[in-house]
Order: C-alpha cells, then sequence, then structure tokens
C-alpha cells in the first residue's frame, strides 16, 4: 500500500476557499494579502488563518455552505484520483482551510480522507472562530507521520503534493515531493515540479 497527500486549495482545488468566502463580504483583497504572505513563508500560518477567518465574521452559514458545495475543482483532479488508487495508493486530502470545502471535494473526487480546520458557526452566522486537525505550520507533517504509523506506509511510498510553505512539514516525510503551481519556497524542497494547472502531469513521474 503506497500514501498520496494532496493539499487542497490551489492544489486539488482551483483557488483558494477563503478568498470565495472573502469575496461574498466584499473583503477578497484584503484576505488574499494575508493569503499570499502566509503562503511564501512570511507570515506565521496560524496567525494568518486566526486573522483571516476573523475577518469572515457575520456571514451567513448557509451562504459558506453554497459557495463550499461548488468550488472549481483543479484540471487533472478527477482523472489523477482514480489512477492512483489503482496503483495502490491511498489518497488523501490535508487542508489548512475548511471541511466545509474538503468533504463535498471528498466525494466528488472519491478520496479516501480529508483533514481539515471547522467554521465555528453559531444562530446561522459565522462567529469569526476556527478549529481542527491543520491549524499550525507543523499540522500536515505531524498528521502525515501519524497515518504512516497507523497504515504502516514508509516515506519512499509516500507521495505529497502541495503550494505553500505550510506543506513544507509533509515534504520533510516524504520521498516523492510534488510541487504544483506552487510557491519558491515550496519548489526549493521539491523533486518534482509542475507549473501547469494540470493535476495529470504527476502521472508522467510516477510508476505504478
Amino acid at each position: 500500500m503506497k500514501l498520496a497527500v494532496f493539499d487542497f486549495d490551489s492544489t486539488l482545488m482551483d483557488g483558494e476557499t477563503i478568498d470565495f468566502l472573502a469575496d461574498e463580504l466584499g473583503i477578497g483583497e484584503q484576505v488574499t494579502k494575508i493569503t499570499e504572505e502566509a503562503m511564501s513563508g512570511r507570515l506565521d500560518f496560524f496567525e494568518s488563518l486566526t486573522t483571516r477567518v476573523a475577518l469572515l465574521k457575520g456571514l451567513e452559514y448557509k451562504r459558506v455552505v453554497d459557495i463550499c458545495s461548488n468550488l472549481p475543482l483543479m484540471p487533472g483532479a478527477m482523472e489523477l484520483v482514480p489512477a492512483l488508487q489503482k496503483m495502490g495508493y491511498k489518497v488523501v486530502c490535508f487542508s489548512g482551510g475548511f471541511r466545509i470545502g474538503t468533504t463535498p471535494a471528498r466525494e466528488k473526487l472519491g478520496l479516501d480522507a480529508d483533514f481539515s480546520n471547522v467554521l465555528h458557526e453559531k444562530d446561522g452566522l459565522l462567529t469569526g472562530l476556527v478549529g481542527g486537525d491543520m491549524m499550525f505550520g507543523y499540522s500536515k507533517g505531524d498528521m502525515l507521520q501519524r497515518i504512516q504509523g497507523l497504515m504502516g506506509i514508509t516515506r519512499a511510498d509516500t507521495l505529497v503534493c502541495g503550494d505553500g510553505a505550510n506543506d513544507l512539514s509533509m515534504f520533510a516525510h516524504a520521498d516523492t515531493r510534488v510541487a504544483f503551481c506552487a510557491r519558491e519556497v515550496l519548489k526549493k524542497e521539491a523533486n518534482i515540479v509542475i507549473d501547469t494547472k494540470d493535476l495529470t502531469k504527476i502521472l508522467d513521474y510516477i510508476k505504478a
């Protein structure tokens, strides 16, 4: 058995969930700037996440569900996941974003699991608070090691793919490291670099 772990925002999904939500409140530009700082490694991930989510306070939860159910998948995602599963990979998504977005994508793509954060809502509105599995810069690496231990999968049989600084921690525990349309900080640690928005390009580099 092998393991393939993908980031969600700007990797399996074409865009950033939090930016789509911020656009709804007319604060897209403000939130996008903070996202860029975090993904480029210039801002602590936890700080950037909690700051951005706080700005979403008051957004109607029903609208959030609607937006997150219809996020655009990255070109090639629908083809890549079953192709990897045929090769014996368990395909999992780790996201510093939100379960409300990763769960519909997991169902559409047939992923084996998704690990992400939860937006807190009360009385039908977002409270501006967030919690979950992927709150910190080290969270993805931590979760990856736990899954590898649980399933008895070595780093040699692990593929990871992401685009930003919060993917670095999982790059430390995998032999196949894909930087997908990524920031420079991640490309430096990758051994496969793909700069075209087509996830099926990954299949050119891996053998069954």
